[in-house]
Formats: structure tokens, C-alpha cells, sequence
């Protein structure tokens, strides 16, 4: 088992499901397991100014081995993974040798077919890991965190080659939108970072969707539904109108694709006096975003008139931006990104994400960070995936990476 893998299968067995309105912070407390056992790891392996933040927020630096000064970059995962699917009690399943074909899982009657997933075609004869169907795997974005971890150890049981400082950066809470967010970027000292939170391999992520989120809460006026008659006024109804509203053949998951967005009620909740609906609004132009909030006013404003003794109040939360805008500010990110790719023999695909990671507001807010693959599949589901050669690929870029920016000179 390659060292990669092995951390991967430990890392994954520990819950760290976020969860959005706890108040917390991080928003569930056992993602610190995972951030004790990250900076335990790092002092293990002599890495130097190793901490961890009352937020979670885990930081390490390899040390330089160049006699020159070279510029710092960063590698950033989080630990959290996303609050819809369970993360409890994760069985990994390591199906070695694999012969192709679609691979049954062991629970729930759930199947992992290549008709959907053809990416296996090409892992033929690897190692793919799998759920047992009853959770999600976590490798969005453990598999980040195997890969950081695995080349920060063979930098420092390699001190030949040749690289600058290598700052690791691991976070809480990306999923819920908040993985930066207690994070000091100036004290950092980087040029630039990657996120390593990205599907198969070979592939950069240089564009991002932008994100807000909208809240839609809906208050009514309850009663005994026995006297209900004229009195009366049912949340869950007029929320579920606005709902319906949406359209049905477009601005959708389910329907849209590329650079298309959408928008996406993702939970409801509440009874008859007072329910609230979340949904998250997508696109790849941020000036959409503004459109599909005024599409959300459009539906609730005729049932405020239908309703004059009910509230409808909708919230627009700005969540993360674009980072095509942003990775101009440091052009040697993406360039440098490229040649690592190339130095393992691989020509690599620049590509677009139909999401965000901490990555896009770091990127928003100074830090041109882009995105890179980890061998993630089918994330945030039972059917999510990866393979041991693709957490392998991605350690070796990341050698190949600390090499690229180890050539650079602080000049001055």
C-alpha cells in the first residue's frame, strides 16, 4: 500500500461532516480530530512552525533546501466533508486489480457503473477505493489532505531535492462556505496557493462558478387546522408555490450543464406558521447572480399580495466568486502548475469547476489560488470514488511543483 493510500483509508474513517447553523465554529467540533491528528503528523515529520487555530485551521511549512531565497507557496485542503450525506463510520473499500465492469457495493444495492463513470476504463489493473453504498467516501477532500501530507513526507525523507518553502494549509468548514474565513492570507507569506480539491487527473481548475445563497422564509399564521377555515395561512403551502415556480426545464442541476447555471433549493424546513428554504444560486458570470435573486423576488412578490397576513423575507448571502478574475494577479501560478504536470508526463487539461472551493475566495481576496486534481468522483454521494494511481499522480505534481518554485529567486 503506497503511503498516499494509507493515509487516505486513515483519514477517512474519522467524521468531520460540517453542518450549517450550529454556531460553532468550526460548525461541529469532531472536524478537530482530524486537525489534531494532521498537525500530530506534521510535527512527526519535523515539519516546522506547526499549529492549529481555536477555528481548526492546521498550518505547517516544509523547510527550504535551496541556498537561495525562493518564494513560499501554499497547498490547501479542507478536512470537512458536506453536511447532505453521512460521514459517520465510513467503510472504505479497496477493490485491487480491478479487471473493468461495473463494481457492486456492499450495502444498499447500489452499483458503480462504468456506463456512468468512464473514467475506470483507463484505471484498469489499478486499485479503486469505493464506499460499502451506505456513506459518502470523503476523498472531497481528504484525498487533498492524503496528497499534501504524502508529498510533505517524502520532501522531507528526500532532503536532495531541490525546492523552496512549502507552506500546508488544511481547513474546516469549506463545505457550508466557510473555510477561509479565519484565515490571516498576509501572515501566511505565500505568492500564491492551490487548492487540491479537484476531480481525476491531469486537470487545472482555473474558473469557478460564483456563489450566493439565498434563505426564503416564509411566516404564516397558525391556528387548529379544526378552525382553520379564513384564519389560517400555511407556510409550508406558499413556500412550496414559490418552489414550484422555478422552472421546471432549465436553471437547474438536474438540467443544465457546462457553463450553464442555476438555481438550487437544497433544504427545506419548518411547519405551518414558519417555514424556510435554502437555496444556492450559480453561474459563472457574477452579474447572474443578481437575476436569479430577482427571479426568487418575482415568485414570492404576487403571494405577498395574495397574503397580506404572511411575511416573506428572502436573504441573499454572497458566498465565493469566479477566480478567473483574480489568477492574472500571479501568472507563474497557473504556468507553474502546468510545467509540474509536464515534468510527470502528463499534458495537462485547464478546466472549469461547476462549483467553488476555498480556492475562490482566496483567490477574491488577493491569493491567486487555482485548483488541482486529487482524483475526486462522484463527490458528496454514496457512489463517490477515487483511485490509488490518481492520489499517486497528484503526490508526484506536487514534488514536481515545490521543484518548479524552487527555481524562482527572490531577488533584493
Amino acid at each position: 500500500m503506497s503511503d498516499v493510500l494509507e493515509r487516505f483509508l486513515r483519514y477517512v474513517r474519522i467524521d468531520t461532516q460540517a453542518q450549517e447553523g450550529t454556531g460553532l465554529v468550526p460548525s461541529t467540533l469532531k472536524q478537530l480530530d482530524l486537525c489534531r491528528l494532521l498537525a500530530d503528523e506534521c510535527r512527526a515529520l519535523g515539519l516546522r512552525d506547526v499549529v492549529m487555530s481555536p477555528q481548526g485551521t492546521v498550518l505547517a511549512t516544509v523547510p527550504a533546501t535551496v541556498p537561495h531565497r525562493a518564494p513560499a507557496f501554499a497547498l490547501v485542503a479542507h478536512v470537512d466533508t458536506e453536511p447532505g450525506t453521512s460521514g459517520k463510520d465510513v467503510q472504505p473499500q479497496v477493490h485491487r486489480n480491478y479487471l473493468g465492469g461495473d463494481l457492486p457495493l456492499p450495502k444498499g444495492g447500489l452499483v458503480l457503473k462504468v456506463e456512468d463513470n468512464p473514467e475506470l476504463l483507463g484505471l484498469v489493473g489499478g486499485t479503486i477505493i469505493t464506499t460499502d453504498g451506505t456513506t459518502l467516501l470523503g476523498a472531497d477532500d481528504k484525498a487533498g489532505v492524503a496528497a499534501i501530507m504524502a508529498m510533505a513526507a517524502h520532501l522531507m525523507q528526500h532532503p536532495e531535492i531541490p525546492h523552496g518553502p512549502v507552506k500546508l494549509c488544511f481547513t474546516c468548514d469549506e463545505e457550508i462556505g466557510h473555510g477561509v474565513d479565519h484565515l490571516d492570507i498576509p501572515a501566511l507569506g505565500v505568492v500564491c496557493a492551490y487548492t487540491l480539491d479537484g476531480d481525476g487527473r491531469g486537470k487545472i481548475d482555473c474558473e469557478t462558478f460564483s456563489a450566493d445563497q439565498a434563505i426564503i422564509t416564509v411566516t404564516g399564521v397558525g391556528i387548529h387546522p379544526s378552525i382553520g377555515k379564513g384564519k389560517l395561512v400555511n407556510a409550508i403551502r406558499i413556500l412550496s408555490r414559490i418552489i414550484a415556480g422555478l422552472p421546471q426545464d432549465r436553471l437547474s442541476p438536474e438540467t443544465t450543464d457546462g457553463r450553464d447555471g442555476f438555481v438550487h433549493p437544497y433544504m427545506i424546513e419548518g411547519g405551518t406558521a414558519s417555514a424556510t428554504a435554502r437555496f444556492i444560486l450559480r453561474d459563472f458570470e457574477t452579474a447572474r447572480l443578481a437575476e436569479y435573486a430577482a427571479l426568487l423576488e418575482s415568485l414570492a412578490e404576487p403571494l405577498r399580495s395574495e397574503y397580506p397576513t404572511c411575511q416573506i423575507e428572502i436573504q441573499i448571502v454572497k458566498q465565493y466568486r469566479n477566480m478567473r478574475d483574480g489568477l492574472p494577479q500571479e501568472p507563474r501560478a497557473l504556468k507553474k502548475a502546468v510545467d509540474a504536470f509536464r515534468a510527470i508526463g502528463i499534458e495537462p487539461e485547464q478546466t472549469i469547476i461547476r462549483g467553488g472551493t476555498d480556492g475562490s475566495r482566496l483567490t477574491e481576496m488577493g491569493l491567486p489560488t487555482p485548483n488541482l486534481s486529487t482524483g475526486e468522483h462522484n463527490p458528496h454521494s454514496p457512489l463517490e470514488w477515487t483511485s490509488e494511481e490518481e492520489l499517486e499522480t497528484a503526490v508526484a505534481m506536487l514534488v514536481e511543483l515545490a521543484r518548479a518554485w524552487g527555481r524562482e529567486v527572490i531577488s533584493g
